[in-house]
């Protein structure tokens, strides 16, 4: 061999050395320091997305490697086993949301700009029997001893709309909430309707002493009228509106003629699919009426003696009729708490118990696929079962309820040995896997004056602002000539 040959065989042999080496440093980098490595962002990507051979511990002692409750899948796998949480990457994105290290948390929040009609008190604070000064529109939010409260009971469960109303009017504290009020329509990403119609229904939809028509229909109708001769509605027939009708009930005569808003709803287990959907609707968490433990006080596995509980109506219509087969099934089960009850009285305070008391408790689909016993137990560090095939989470777009909840689909449910089996397979490990993720996401669901970051009244606010783009794209769609037309004219 020529020493020319000689010369470009060992060259070449070098080259293939170094390229491995390099190959084998970017990987580890790859593993070790996943914001700084030597492969290109776009060529991780997919790497990530059509591999499953990366199995990388979690970051963090409270982070849930899930465990196989139910078969994994290849699509989640990067999820299960630790995810890279890397500024601007898609990769990790709910991990992102939940360590706040990512994302429109890191860079600072965008505010939701917000116009609310000032309706007169008879739709908002005066069905709380406020009354203020002649031409008051709204009371003082700066006391809370001035600010009129909600009923309790069962009344609490549904009064989203009072929440982020007080949100509103306390949004001139720029380090208060997630929305902020502005004065001008053509300023803002919402128009917000200030009716509280879950009270109105829950307080006036029953006729008394002479009346015709109730004040809850009254209201609803003369809210129509009002809306329709809004300049607001008229520029894009009510699509950037945000209305709230949390109570399933509530908005009964003008869901209708007002269905082009985005409505804030418990689900959608009583609206036609014309009507409310995800595409443009806000699914938001019922209040929990039950006392919430402090994480200190939060019980662990070997100290709740009970393993599933529930405590409600059972004799439901529809969807509901669920619960009857598992009473019978689960009845005389030991260590099982199935059993018919109210909250009147003291039921609110034996529910509390129990479930704080239980490793798991059952959210079974009822009237409507949800109720607020999926929050109550959140709220006493329970574990939920979740049993409604038909039921819509709140924020489940930033949420995985599957790392802290129990699914179970109606069928598999009903029968029989099949759900004690389930849960008494979930062993002590696993439940504390969920009970700490439990645990994390709590504060989500708790509503509050002044709200919180990241609380109810926060994520509800971001859950509109993510719907946002969606209502700027259709509006943006179906101006593309309108406003053309409008130049043409001019000449």
């Amino acid at each position: 061999m020529s020493e020319k040959a000689k010369f470009l065989s060992r060259s070449l042999l070098c080259l293939i050395t170094l390229s491995v080496f390099l190959l084998v440093l970017s990987s580890f980098s790859l593993v070790q320091f996943p914001c700084t490595h030597f492969i290109p962002r776009s060529v991780f990507k997919l790497i990530l997305v059509n591999s499953t051979s990366f199995f990388l511990k979690p970051k963090a002692k409270t982070e849930l490697v899930k465990l196989p409750l139910f078969p994994p899948t290849d699509t989640n796998l990067s999820m299960r086993f630790g995810s890279l949480s890397c500024p601007n990457s898609n990769v990790g994105a709910s991990r992102c949301h939940r360590e706040k290290t990512c994302g429109r948390r890191n860079q600072g929040l965008r505010k939701l700009k917000v116009f609310m009609y000032d309706l007169p008190p008879e739709f908002h604070f005066g069905l709380l029997g406020w009354k203020g000064n002649k031409n008051q529109t709204w009371p003082s939010v700066d006391s809370h001893s001035r600010i009129p409260s909600y009923p309790g009971g069962l009344n609490l469960q549904h009064s989203v709309e009072y929440w982020l109303t007080l949100d509103l009017l306390a949004s001139n504290n720029p380090k208060v909430g997630t929305a902020v009020r502005v004065q001008n329509s053509s300023q803002a990403d919402i128009v917000f309707v200030p009716f509280f119609s879950s009270l109105s229904y829950n307080r006036h939809s029953k006729l008394h002493g002479k009346e015709k028509v109730s004040v809850n229909k009254m209201l609803q109708t003369k809210l129509v009228r009002f809306l329709m001769a809004r300049d607001e509605w008229k520029r894009f027939g009510g699509k950037d509106h945000l209305i709230v009708a949390h109570h399933p009930n509530s908005m009964l005569y003008a869901r209708k003629k007002l269905g082009s808003a985005m409505f804030v709803l418990a689900d959608f287990g009583r609206y036609p699919v014309e009507i409310a959907n995800l595409g443009k609707d806000i699914i938001a968490p019922y209040k929990h009426v039950v006392r919430t433990i402090p994480i200190g006080e939060s019980a662990q596995f070997d100290h709740r003696p009970i393993l599933m509980h529930f405590q409600g109506a059972i004799y439901r219509k529809d969807g509901g009729a669920i619960r009857q087969e598992l009473y019978y099934l689960l009845k005389d089960e030991k260590d099982v708490h199935f059993t018919f009850g109210t909250y009147r009285g003291n039921g609110i305070r034996k529910a509390a118990q129990g479930m704080a008391s239980s490793k798991f408790c059952l959210n079974i689909a009822g009237d409507t696929p949800s109720s607020n016993r999926l929050f109550d137990a959140i709220a006493s560090r329970c574990v939920p079962v979740i049993i409604s095939d038909e039921i819509e989470l709140p924020f489940e777009d930033v949420l995985d309820y599957s790392e802290f909840c129990v699914f179970v689909r109606a069928s598999d449910a009903v029968r029989k040995g099949y759900l004690l089996d389930l849960l008494h397979g979930i062993d002590r490990y696993q439940w504390t896997k969920l009970w700490e993720r439990l645990k994390e996401i709590a504060p989500h669901f708790e509503y509050s004056y002044p709200s919180q970051p990241s609380d109810a009244v926060a994520m509800v606010w971001e859950a509109v602002l993510r719907k946002t783009s969606s209502v700027q794209f259709k509006r943006h769609r179906e101006s593309r000539f309108a406003r053309s037309e409008a130049l043409l004219k001019r000449v």
